[in-house]
């Protein structure tokens, strides 16, 4: 639910410079395949592998469809054969990973081009292109769409990160920043929520109409990844993406409530609602004349986060109190109906995503999905990897490494219009 700065203020945007980290090499034209359900096959390098993976006992993966469904995109995941070792002293408490990688995670520079894209309902989000991809990038570049956490925007480190390691790969990216998020405008009296799957669909609809050459992705976090399950769950068949990665999930937004009042974490919980006063102030005109249920004075004035869903989110979209709205928009319950290649990645230890509210079984039973538990992390912390501490947290590489495997997969052509539901099928298709 918490973005990767908990405890401060907002970036802001600014007119920096990027540099990509290494030549590109685009990709040939390719026609875009249909909807496609399971991991793919992977390159022919990979399939010279042995064809039984064997991932590092400190972390957790469970891989739905069974034993071996997930074999060669395991193989393309290097990663996962070392020690999840997390960086001295910043990562024995989840805690401390946590502040150390809001406060010192650096930025990368990234000059970033905003377009202000207009909804059906006359509300506005911004999407924050990186600039000259344009002229520097095929149309049939790979699009991997970012959605950050609450309160977050393309001002954060860890989404910063992740634009420039798609960059160096050859991907365009582009980052979906919630109406008042990162600035973005805030036109009508109505925010976002984990519910609010409507301008998700706008966004993708609209980047896939603009690259129509493209293969889509998306990245979510913490509540942006929420979004994006519970948008893979929803359009199913129907889904533009050809491949998505959760990180940091609360899934569960009852039990993740439940915890947000223990102990230190009433930390994050005051800093985020603060966060959210702040970009509701910006706009309070909007609501002044609010009538109903609304209570206005405690949304502008909340002490926890469930104080500014109670006044202002869970009336916006029409629930009864806060534990319906909770209830009713948790990701966990889209897990089944998800039919595209799904990376999960989570930390033991995460206090704001409870490892207790994975949907492990649901994962374990869809032959789409792939889950990894780190041992520590915190949230969206993992200072760990050969970038700690200041650089790209540990998942960076993992979550590359998942996106082109499929993407190789998607340019062949190897693994569409599969039926899920036949499961051996799919398994067959996971080996191959």
């Amino acid at each position: 639910m918490a973005r990767a700065t908990p405890l401060s203020p907002l970036f802001h945007l600014r007119p920096i410079t990027f540099v990509p980290t290494q030549p590109l090499f685009p990709s040939p034209m390719r026609p875009k395949p249909p909807s496609i359900s399971g991991i793919h096959v992977s390159s022919a390098a990979t399939d010279a592998m042995p064809s039984h993976p064997e991932h590092h006992p400190s972390l957790e993966i469970i891989a739905g469809g069974g034993d071996g469904a997930h074999d060669s995109v395991l193989l393309a995941l290097k990663t996962l054969t070392r020690p999840y070792t997390p960086f001295p002293m910043v990562g024995w408490n989840c805690h401390m990973e946590t502040i150390f990688a809001s406060f010192f995670r650096s930025l990368p520079d990234v000059r970033l081009r905003r377009e202000c894209l207009r909804t059906r309902d006359n509300g506005c989000v911004a999407l924050d292109w990186v600039s000259g991809d344009d002229r520097q990038l095929p149309p049939e570049s790979p699009l991997l769409i970012l959605l950050p956490g609450l309160t977050g925007g393309s001002g954060d480190s860890y989404v910063r990160h992740m634009l420039v390691r798609a960059r160096s790969k050859g991907w365009r990216g582009v980052v979906f920043n919630s109406r008042g998020c990162g600035d973005s405008p805030v036109t009508t009296p109505q925010f976002y929520s984990a519910s609010f799957l409507g301008d998700m669909r706008e966004v993708v609809e609209h980047v896939a109409a603009r690259y129509p050459k493209a293969n889509l992705y998306a990245v979510g976090w913490s509540l942006g990844a929420n979004i994006l399950v519970r948008y893979l769950g929803q359009e199913s068949h129907t889904c533009h993406l050809s491949g998505a990665v959760s990180l940091c999930n609360p899934f569960n937004l009852v039990i993740a409530d439940e915890d947000f009042h223990k102990g230190f974490n009433n930390v994050y919980d005051k800093a985020l609602a603060s966060s959210l006063c702040k970009i509701f102030k910006k706009h309070a005109l909007l609501f002044e004349d609010m009538g109903g249920e609304y209570n206005i004075p405690l949304a502008a004035n909340a002490k926890s986060v469930r104080d500014f869903d109670e006044g202002l989110t869970r009336v916006s979209f029409g629930f009864k109190s806060a534990d319906d709205y909770y209830s009713n928009s948790s990701s966990s319950d889209s897990i089944k109906h998800v039919r595209i290649p799904l990376l999960c990645i989570q930390a033991a230890n995460d206090p704001i995503a409870p490892s207790r509210g994975i949907p492990r079984e649901d994962i374990k039973e869809n032959p789409n999905c792939l889950l990894i538990v780190t041992p520590q992390g915190g949230h969206l912390g993992w200072v760990a990897g050969v970038e700690a501490p200041v650089g790209a947290p540990w998942t960076d590489p993992v979550v590359m490494d998942f996106l082109e495997h499929l993407e190789r997969g998607v340019s062949k052509g190897l693994a569409s219009s599969v039926d899920v539901q036949q499961t051996s099928d799919v398994q067959k298709v996971f080996t191959r």
